[in-house]
Order: C-alpha cells, then sequence, then structure tokens
C-alpha cells in the first residue's frame, strides 16, 4: 500500500476515530464514518526544487529532442508565446505564478536574440476570457505592461479572420487554430500540469483551438464510451488528441514547456485542512471552527471570495522543455508521484466532499451543471485501471446544491439547466436536438468573444464531461442540498444527513459494502487494484 511520509495513504476508521474533515462547497464540515469505512488520503506535498530559475533555465537550454531555445532564435522571426488559462492551478498560485517565471526566462532569451515580433495569448479555447487583473496574475506587472493588450491577449475561437484549417486527421477529426500561432516561426506553449488529463497533445490543438476542431473529441459518444481521460494511455479522448498534435507539429514549429507543482494547497492559516484529523492539535481545531464560523457569517458572495483569497503557495517539483511528447512523458511522471494513491479495491460506496472551485468556476458560482461534471466527472474519473466506484454503485457527495448561476460567466449554463434538462438528460440526445444551436447562437458568440462569457456550447461539454460517471454508477446522492429541484433534474437523489445518505447507499447496494471516503484536495488518482 502506498505510503506518504510514513503514513498509509488508506486508513480503516475505528471507534476512536474523530470526525473526519469534508469540503462542502465554500465552507467544510466534519462527519462521523461508520467503523470500518476506508479514508484515502492524498500523499504529502513533495518538497518543491530549490531554485525555481535556476531549474527553468536547465530547462530551455537542454531541451528533450531538440535544440536549446537560444539555438532557434534569430532576428526578424515571429514568436508567439501561448499559456493556459485561469483554469489552473486550483486554487490560483501565489505571486509569482510559475507562467510569469517560465515566460520571464524566455523573454530574456528573446530579446538577448534580437527577436522583437512577439506576441503572447492565453490559451482559453471555448472558456470565458480572462480579465486584463487575471492575467497580469499569471505573466506580472512588468511583462502585462509591455505587451498588454495589442501583444497580450485572450485566443478568440470565434474569429473568422483569426484562425487557421491546418487539415485533416486520418479519423476526421478538423484541426484548426489560432492563426498567429499557426504562422509563427517559433510557438513556445507554457503550461501547468496539477492532473494527468492536461498538457501534451492537449494545449496547442485544445487550448488554441475552435469549435470545429474541438467537437472532434468532446462529444458525447467518446465522453461515454472513454476509460478515464485522466488515464492518457487508455484514453479515446487524447487518442485524438494525439492525431491533431501530429497535424499541428507537421506544420508549427512548437516547443514545449511544461511544469509540476507539488499539492501544498493552503497557507499556515489554513494548514488544518492538509492535516489527517487524528493529528490536529489545539492551534487546528481552533483554526477550524473559527473559520468555519466566519465564512458562514457571510453572504453567499463574500464567502465564496473569502474562501479562495488566499493564493496557494505551491512549490515547483519539475520543469521540462523540448519536444510535445517527450517532455510530456517526464510530466506525468511528476503528476504521479504527486497525486498516484494504490487502492486495493473497487468501492460499493465512495464519499466525496465537493469545494466550491472547479476549473470553470474560478471567481464565480459553482452552477448545477458544473456540480455534476465535478462529481461525476472528474471525481469520479480519478483512477487508473478501474473506476474506485464499481459498477452499478453509489456516489456520495456532500455539496449545497443550488439553482444560482453566475449570469456573466455562464449565460448558456442557465439556459441549458432550465429549458433543456426538463426535456431530457440523455447526453446523446442533448447533443442530437440542442448542441448545433447553442454552439452557432449569435448572442452567445457575442458574449463569448466580448464579454466574459463561457462558449456557448460549454454546458453540453460539462454535461457530456460526467456522462460516463452516471451511467457507471447506480446512484448519485447529494447530502442535504439547498434546491432539491436542482438535485433532482441532475438525476441525483436528495438526502437530509450524511447519516441518511449512507442509510440510503447501503439499502441501495443490498449488502455490507465496502465504502471509501476520497479525502480531497488535493486531489487524489486512484490506481485502484
Amino acid at each position: 500500500m502506498s505510503k506518504t511520509n510514513g503514513q498509509a495513504n488508506i486508513h480503516t476508521v475505528t471507534p476512536d476515530d474523530p470526525p473526519f474533515l469534508f469540503h462542502r462547497g465554500d465552507g467544510y464540515v466534519r462527519h462521523r464514518l461508520p467503523v470500518g469505512t476506508k479514508v484515502i488520503y492524498p500523499n504529502a506535498p513533495l518538497d518543491p526544487l530549490p531554485d525555481r530559475r535556476a531549474a527553468i533555465e536547465h530547462a530551455v537550454d537542454h531541451p528533450l529532442g531538440t535544440d536549446p531555445l537560444h539555438a532557434q532564435l534569430r532576428p526578424g522571426m515571429k514568436v508567439t508565446i501561448a499559456f493556459d488559462d485561469v483554469s489552473l492551478p486550483l486554487p490560483r498560485m501565489k505571486r509569482p505564478d510559475i507562467r510569469q517565471s517560465v515566460i520571464e526566462v524566455v523573454l530574456e532569451r528573446l530579446d538577448r536574440a534580437g527577436v522583437t515580433d512577439i506576441e503572447l495569448i492565453c490559451a482559453i479555447c471555448l472558456h470565458r476570457r480572462c480579465t486584463p487583473a487575471e492575467i497580469k496574475h499569471f505573466v506580472g506587472t512588468t511583462i502585462f505592461k509591455r505587451f498588454w493588450p495589442k501583444k497580450l491577449y485572450n485566443h478568440d475561437a470565434e474569429d473568422p479572420q483569426g484562425n487557421l484549417n491546418l487539415g485533416t486527421t486520418s479519423k476526421g477529426e478538423i484541426v484548426e487554430i489560432n492563426r498567429r500561432a499557426a504562422e509563427s516561426d517559433l510557438l513556445i506553449y507554457v503550461n501547468i500540469n496539477l492532473v494527468t488529463m492536461d498538457g501534451g497533445h492537449k494545449s496547442v490543438p485544445v487550448g488554441l483551438a475552435t469549435y470545429k476542431s474541438v467537437r472532434s473529441h468532446h462529444n458525447a459518444h467518446m465522453l461515454l464510451h472513454d476509460s478515464s481521460y485522466m488515464d492518457p494511455p487508455n484514453s479515446a479522448f487524447h487518442r485524438s488528441c494525439e492525431r491533431m498534435g501530429e497535424i499541428v507539429a507537421k506544420q508549427v514549429k512548437v516547443f514545449t514547456i511544461e511544469t509540476t507543482l507539488n499539492g501544498d494547497l493552503f497557507s499556515s492559516m489554513l494548514g488544518f485542512l492538509q492535516k489527517r484529523e487524528r493529528t490536529w492539535n489545539l492551534r487546528d481545531r481552533l483554526s477550524y471552527h473559527g473559520s468555519r464560523v466566519g465564512l458562514r457569517a457571510l453572504p453567499s458572495s463574500l464567502r465564496r471570495k473569502a474562501y479562495t483569497a488566499l493564493p496557494a503557495p505551491y512549490g515547483l517539483t519539475g520543469v521540462h522543455a523540448g519536444m510535445t511528447e517527450p517532455v510530456h512523458r517526464e510530466t506525468l511522471l511528476n503528476v504521479d508521484r504527486q497525486g498516484e494513491v494504490a487502492v486495493p479495491e473497487q468501492a460499493d460506496i465512495v464519499l466525496v466532499g465537493l469545494p466550491s472551485i472547479g476549473p470553470y468556476n474560478v471567481n464565480s458560482i459553482l452552477n448545477p451543471i458544473l456540480v455534476q461534471c465535478l462529481s461525476a466527472g472528474y471525481f469520479f474519473n480519478f483512477y487508473r485501471n478501474r473506476p474506485l466506484v464499481r459498477k452499478g454503485g453509489v456516489m456520495i457527495i456532500d455539496h449545497p446544491l443550488t439553482e444560482e448561476f453566475n449570469r456573466l460567466h455562464h449565460p448558456s449554463y442557465y439556459d441549458f439547466y432550465m429549458d433543456l434538462l426538463p426535456q431530457t438528460r440523455d447526453p446523446v440526445e442533448l447533443e442530437r436536438r440542442f448542441e448545433k444551436s447553442y454552439a452557432e447562437n449569435e448572442r452567445y458568440i457575442d458574449l463569448y468573444r466580448h464579454s466574459y462569457a463561457y462558449h456557448g456550447v460549454h454546458p453540453f461539454y460539462m454535461w457530456y464531461w460526467g456522462a460516463h460517471g452516471m451511467a457507471h454508477m447506480g446512484k448519485v446522492i447529494v447530502v442535504n442540498p439547498i434546491s432539491r429541484t436542482a438535485a433532482e433534474r441532475l438525476g441525483f437523489e436528495p438526502a437530509p444527513s450524511m447519516q441518511a445518505a449512507i442509510g440510503m447507499a447501503t439499502d441501495f447496494v443490498g449488502r455490507s459494502p465496502t465504502m471509501y471516503y476520497f479525502h480531497c484536495p488535493p486531489v487524489i488518482m486512484c490506481s485502484v487494484g
């Protein structure tokens, strides 16, 4: 069994154990769990590299599979630097953000080589545009002042002249990416990896893509039948991205820089969140109660801000540069070092506490569609070999599910929830009947391009993301939701308490259940035996 700091990652609950901490939306609660429940703890944060800048410089000067960056540069060439958007990392990183650190080193080499035609693109794909303040946080004040807004900007997947078709894969997948990036003499992509789904050929062919490209793999059939998109070697989703990456590589010279971070998510003020409950001291217990009471006293809008106000003190655990595929192999090894935990068996019942933050609601609200995606999509898929919850098993989620939506960020989500889900929850039917009209809706496109809205098609993709998990599990139970209507519309079953939810799940599986509590965050990648 895997261990962290000499402790086994899986703890079997005893009568003497204290209540266990669950994230619940914009706060946290503690629940007593039945004796015999298995608690899966994340690995302790890996030690960070001692010198961030030196590690980055070594990576770009000693890349994998290609010449050093400085040897590829010449005066008069066109260079584009693309970088990941606000969906990474979660929570946001304490300054300086790793993107700033990498881009500073890259720009020094470009300046030294006399390269002046430089543009920086935030690779949002069909996500919402990042705000100037968010981009300034990514790249730092100096870079922001130098390039914003004409030479530092968000990718626009709906710009008629701003994207270029590079061809079609052997499977008929259209490869269409940002024109500036495609026509550059060198495209440098700066990536952050917290989970195995990201990076590699998911960066350029997806992050800088259009709807015509993305629909090739973000579709109901692929995501219903994929094994786990968190397990790249066994994922049809990743095979599609790789085929597209091959087309890109034939026409665009790409220099990939990938970074990995440790699991140090919380400041010292919230240090109790990364400790095992049995090791809490008096300060930890006081911090828990004080922060919980303080959060509950705030209105919901302020509570969301307070919950994410403290940036994470992540440490850099690895940085590699060069050709995309050898770089990504090293990246995945580092991600597994931090996240992978061996679990000996599948569970009949899995318990999950859902935080308020996910990749698609940063500085926003975790609306019902995103609750479904985060639970049945992300948490269900944090596995290798076999799902943590067995076929026909039960997932219990603790989250104060509401019908709240951020109408600035998620206008099409609201319409999807109000207009489409009452008609059907079937992802195939939703795709067949409604996806095209949402993808081509002029109002949604205008809000995506000129405001801060996710693309009109995005709620469909989030629904497909959870489709495999929903089809695999026999039941999803949500603990004490604020809105029973939201629970039922998602296909969840509400329960008044954790104890009631466990009772309902036990009755459903029909025998003495094997029950696991997925104690997250940080992220755990369960390698299930």
